[in-house]
């Protein structure tokens, strides 16, 4: 493993898990009450913006390094780079052919044409996978395929296509080459000691077929941190079983587990707890000695069992420091920090929770990264994305909110209303219109997993506006399909 392994994995071990401690200016009331907290929901529930509740998150957890790993390349897809990697050779290694046709030296066949060719004498034809046994000298050329190694003093190839093979062994060359032309110079892909990736880079199919080239047959990748996934509700049930009137089947467990896969985390499912204050703590403390994050789905509305919360705030310190976010859909959310992890209290509504996943726990899952590979500065802290996740990494190097470049502009389809200070999302569906990408809002409560199954993307209309009006260009982002492969229209 490299020096910068070796650091990131020993930061790893003696990172620190607590962020700040102290009270949480949210509780006021009567020292006596459980946790010595009053559980009032009137003094739980006060709303924070978007920026604000992370803001807040972040001044209370410093997440712990996640650790480096070494992996053979293809097992490396989809992870995130731990250090830099520079090329220890030039690519290509020797100056390449990049058409079928001659090796020749370019001055040679300035002013060609089909009515007055030059005239070249073919000295050699170069195998493939061979080294030429000749240099070119004026007025010579050498058969090559594409790939083929350069003759020293060749700077340039002439395409089969534009010359005529004569039997004496003459090639009339009946089109001029500029140098360079047809031709890879030898480090002109990569040169020996250029930077090929930058650590945080995601690796696809692209970068690893760089790393194949330079011959880097193995990388050092952080480790994907582990998120616990929790359903609660006494009314949960497994798919597999037959609800019975009054109760529902576990939707979020699955949907949020597929969204830590995607945004390079680990899910750890840990199953359905029930409404009971025993049940809820055992499930989050299972959560809290398993994984570096804990989400848990349901039982944060305003309500006589509202358990969560309570779970949350004796689990501290600090343990509860956000109740309520300026948002729509997801405003019941819960930000916590119980034993130096942080803890989510998601909406129980399918949108409402995935909503709130991509606002909190998606950066959480990309600043747990940044720490790791030492780009966290407070200046460079992310705050929410407005997406799903995708590339954690910028141009300039630094991991950002995991939003992806896959945004679309459209038109807005019809009026939408908002109330000042709170951010509104809202699916939609795109549709082209003679040319024209408009966007149609999909208009559906919270609990209807539907609305996201039938959308295209999400739109925002952000906190100073009080609506946006049909006709007005706006961003959508795309969240359908969660991955891109055309198996249909």
């Amino acid at each position: 493993m490299h020096d910068r392994s070796r650091e990131l994995e020993a930061r790893a071990k003696t990172g620190c898990r607590n962020g700040p401690s102290g009270g949480v200016e949210l509780y006021r009331g009567n020292p006596n009450h459980m946790g010595g907290i009053d559980h009032t929901m009137e003094d739980f529930f006060e709303v924070k913006t978007v920026a604000e509740a992370w803001k807040t998150l972040c001044s209370h957890w410093t997440p712990v390094p996640l650790g480096v790993e070494t992996l053979p390349l293809l097992e490396s897809l989809g992870r995130v780079l731990a250090e830099e990697i520079r090329s220890r050779e030039d690519l290509p290694p020797y100056p390449r052919a990049t058409v079928d046709g001659y090796a020749v030296i370019a001055r040679d066949t300035f002013g060609a044409s089909q009515s007055l060719p030059a005239m070249l004498r073919v000295v050699e034809e170069i195998p493939m996978g061979k080294v030429p046994a000749k240099a070119l000298y004026p007025g010579e050329a050498a058969r090559i395929s594409t790939g083929g190694v350069l003759p020293k003093q060749a700077d340039a190839c002439v395409m089969l296509e534009h010359t005529t093979l004569l039997e004496d062994g003459t090639v009339l060359v009946e089109k001029p080459v500029a140098p360079g032309e047809n031709i890879v110079f030898q480090g002109e892909d990569i040169p020996r000691g250029r930077v090929v990736l930058d650590a945080g880079r995601v690796l696809g199919p692209y970068e690893l077929g760089a790393l194949a080239a330079i011959g880097q047959t193995s990388v050092a990748v952080v480790k994907k941190p582990a998120v616990a996934v929790i359903s609660s509700g006494d009314e949960i049930v497994p798919p597999d079983v037959t609800p019975a009137p009054g109760e529902i089947r576990d939707i979020n467990s699955y949907s949020v587990a597929a969204s830590v896969v995607k945004a390079l985390g680990t899910p750890v499912l840990l199953g359905i707890s029930r409404d009971t204050y025993e049940d809820v703590r055992r499930f989050v403390e299972a959560g809290i000695e398993r994984a570096e994050l804990v989400v848990i789905s349901g039982g944060s509305s305003v309500g006589a069992k509202d358990l969560v919360l309570k779970v949350l705030s004796d689990l501290g310190p600090p343990g509860v420091v956000v109740h309520g976010v300026a948002v729509r859909p997801g405003k019941p959310v819960i930000l916590a920090v119980c034993r130096g992890k942080p803890v989510f209290g998601l909406p129980g509504h399918p949108v409402s929770c995935l909503t709130a996943f991509d606002l909190f726990v998606l950066p959480a899952i990309v600043r747990a990264y940044r720490v790791t590979l030492g780009l966290e500065r407070d200046e460079l802290t992310p705050g929410p994305p407005p997406g799903r996740a995708g590339l954690l990494h910028a141009q300039d190097g630094l991991l950002v909110g995991g939003v992806a470049s896959n945004s679309v502009t459209a038109r807005l389809s019809r009026n939408l209303s908002s109330a000042p200070g709170r951010e509104d999302h809202i699916r939609v569906k795109l549709r082209n219109d003679d040319g024209v990408l408009w966007a149609d809002p999909v208009l559906g409560k919270s609990g209807l997993i539907s609305v996201m199954v039938d959308s295209d993307g999400e739109i925002v209309i952000p906190p100073e506006r009080e609506g946006l009006r049909a006709g007005e260009e706006i961003v959508v982002k795309l969240t359908n399909p969660a991955f891109q492969f055309p198996v249909r229209d």
